[in-house]
């Protein structure tokens, strides 16, 4: 059998994943677009997907994406100029900067978790609650360690 028909029958995690992701932000970022967001595109989740609703450090939103500080910056600059951050001197430390959703973002974050919410339930309703647990607790565990 040639390489490319076996990944086509039993594709490799890699695959998967993206196949997954890629699905799951086509979903999201189509029903944020309807709702108001047209203007957001998947890499925006590097800092969304983790920005807290007081602020986060963009060392912390680098960590947490995986991605490298200056890619984040250029990120929460976009960001800044859709009007969903803002930058605000953090009160811990006045040579930081907190990245602070805006009253923009802060609806943009509540839509986001409902709708992440509803394409969970139906991802579970699809392969069963505890299936869906298993896999979520496996992921976890993988892409933690």
């Amino acid at each position: 059998m040639r390489r490319s028909q076996s990944k086509r029958i039993d594709p490799d995690v890699g695959i998967l994943a993206g196949r997954v992701l890629f699905s799951f932000q086509r979903e999201l970022f189509t029903a944020l677009a309807a709702q108001g967001h047209d203007r957001l595109r998947p890499r925006h989740g590097a800092v969304l997907a983790h920005l807290d609703r007081e602020g986060s450090r963009a060392t912390d939103l680098s960590a947490l994406s995986g991605q490298h500080k200056q890619v984040i910056g250029t990120l929460v600059d976009e960001l800044a100029e859709l009007g969903y951050v803002e930058r605000r001197p953090d009160p811990k430390d006045r040579r930081a900067k907190l990245i602070v959703p805006t009253e923009r973002g802060l609806d943009q974050m509540a839509k986001a978790d409902a709708l992440v919410t509803e394409i969970e339930q139906r991802y579970a309703e699809k392969v069963g609650a505890e299936e869906w647990a298993a896999f979520k607790h496996a992921f976890r565990k993988i892409t933690e360690s």
